[in-house]
């Protein structure tokens, strides 16, 4: 008799994992999504008032490399351990490369691109001693296609891109996995107030649907499922990958259906 529902259970047992920007959106579903597969979750954000009593809520900045590490320690000492790192942590902007100063640049670069290096830097020792070691990076479709007003946006995750295989390569003789999801435009919180701030909020959403040929946004849900899949251990072949959900926006060239 095969023993294939055993091994399926079995998969994440006994696993640990620290989700950055865990609050809301997309980190928020990915806590949710590894707590159903049985894992024990980390939460670290800015603000974890309303984190889920379900996880250890731990609160941190990204931008400060003492609060990194005083937070991954807590955690790492809360779960007893660490086998995966989601580093989901961002921020948005917007603007052509002319329309934003020195001091935006270096804000949203220092939280998108340090931010992982920091949260990454302070796990290493700690993902170093398990056996199925894996972080995951959220990136951008940004990271890929050309998007307008999205300059220093798409500059910062295409540096995570470069960086997640980058980090793939160096830790590969370790038995750390690393990979990076590329969401389209996803419909979270973050995006619902850009769309708040638009003159017209709904003809804004209808832009953003219909530039993905699917005609509509992605759920954080299905980023999360993205993101599990990439740190789970029955992935294990799979590192220096980039896995776009984004409706087809990268890989198609079909308009959207509209009805």
């Amino acid at each position: 008799m095969s023993n294939q529902p055993e091994e399926l259970e079995s998969a994440w047992q006994g696993m640990t994992a620290l989700v950055t920007g865990g609050a809301s959106g997309i980190g928020a579903a990915t806590a949710n999504r590894l707590t159903a597969e049985g894992v024990r979750v980390a939460v670290l954000d800015r603000d974890v008032s309303a984190v889920d009593g379900r996880y250890v809520a731990v609160q941190g900045d990204v931008t400060d490399d003492a609060s990194v590490r005083a937070a991954v320690e807590t955690a790492v000492t809360e779960l007893g351990g660490l086998d995966v790192l989601v580093n989901n942590a961002g921020v948005g902007a917007q603007g052509t490369v002319a329309d934003n100063e020195d001091e935006e640049w270096h804000r949203v670069l220092d939280v998108n691109v340090l931010g992982i290096v920091r949260t990454t830097r302070a796990a290493l020792p700690h993902l170093r001693r398990s056996e199925r070691a894996a972080i995951v990076n959220t990136c951008s479709i940004a990271a890929w296609a050309g998007l307008p007003n999205r300059a220093l946006y798409s500059a910062s995750k295409g540096a995570v891109q470069a960086l997640t295989l980058a980090m793939a390569a160096d830790h590969l003789h370790e038995g750390i996995r690393v990979n990076c999801v590329n969401p389209g435009t996803a419909d979270t919180p973050w995006v619902q107030r850009l769309l708040d701030a638009a003159d017209d909020p709904e003809q804004e959403r209808a832009r953003l649907e219909a530039r993905q040929p699917t005609g509509r946004l992605v759920t954080a849900d299905e980023v999360a499922h993205a993101i599990v899949h990439l740190a789970d251990p029955r992935s294990s072949g799979t590192t220096g990958t980039v896995l776009a959900v984004d409706g087809g926006m990268y890989g198609l060239r079909v308009p959207a259906r509209t009805t």
